[in-house]
């Protein structure tokens, strides 16, 4: 199971501006990274599992199509901060909804739902699971979270997000800090504690050795 059940970059410089996600009520400002294109896009993408990432490209580009713009999370997001593998199994993708999280039916606590099924059936895609809001094509699982649960769940301010931009496309990535207490929080959740603790207790060490946190 994976995060949807609860709720540096180039070494060259960078152009930052401030985004702003639009929908119902509520507007996300987030820093926005525009990146250098060339070698350096080329070098980030081989870190991480291509497919899964090009994958997630893919959705992020419909959703943004539909003014959504996603935050990765997992260890897909987690390989593209670390340049590590972390054998990611699926995406995680969170996308605006009730901050209420699961105390809302399943087919409306995430925004904009029906066009998103959409979307995910015109990739090819079937619904599976619909309180996991989980998808799959060929042996790939796609499960959506609500990143508005990020707040309350994990402490991460939706304010502090970092939008980044691959050629047209936009979506948001945690940095190390942010995924430390992401990581945190989820280890102890009972369900994961019980079925995949050891890995949360990995990524939690390589995290605060890659922020200079461990004593």
């Amino acid at each position: 199971m994976s995060f949807a059940i609860l709720f540096k970059l180039p070494k060259k410089p960078l152009n930052w501006k401030y985004g702003i996600v639009k929908r119902q009520n509520l507007q996300i400002k987030g820093r926005l990274v525009i990146k250098n294109c060339g070698k350096t896009e080329k070098k980030m993408e081989e870190q991480m599992d291509n497919h899964k990432f090009n994958e997630f490209i893919k959705i992020a580009k419909k959703l943004n199509d539909i003014e959504i713009i996603p935050l990765l999370m997992g260890s897909v997001g987690l390989e593209v901060i670390t340049g590590k593998s972390w054998d990611a199994q699926d995406l995680d993708i969170h996308i605006p909804g009730d901050k209420r999280g699961w105390e809302v039916p399943p087919e409306l606590n995430i925004h904009n739902w029906n066009e998103i099924v959409t979307i995910m059936n015109t990739m090819e895609y079937s619904l599976v699971d619909l309180h996991e809001h989980e998808f799959s094509k060929e042996g790939l699982s796609v499960e959506f979270g609500i990143i508005d649960t990020l707040p309350s769940f994990a402490g991460v301010q939706l304010e502090n997000l970092e939008m980044q931009q691959m050629g047209e496309v936009k979506y948001y990535l945690l940095n190390p800090e942010q995924y430390l207490s992401v990581y945190e929080s989820s280890s102890k959740d009972s369900y994961r504690a019980d079925n995949n603790n050891n890995k949360d207790i990995r990524k939690i060490d390589f995290l605060k050795s890659m922020l200079n946190k461990i004593p």
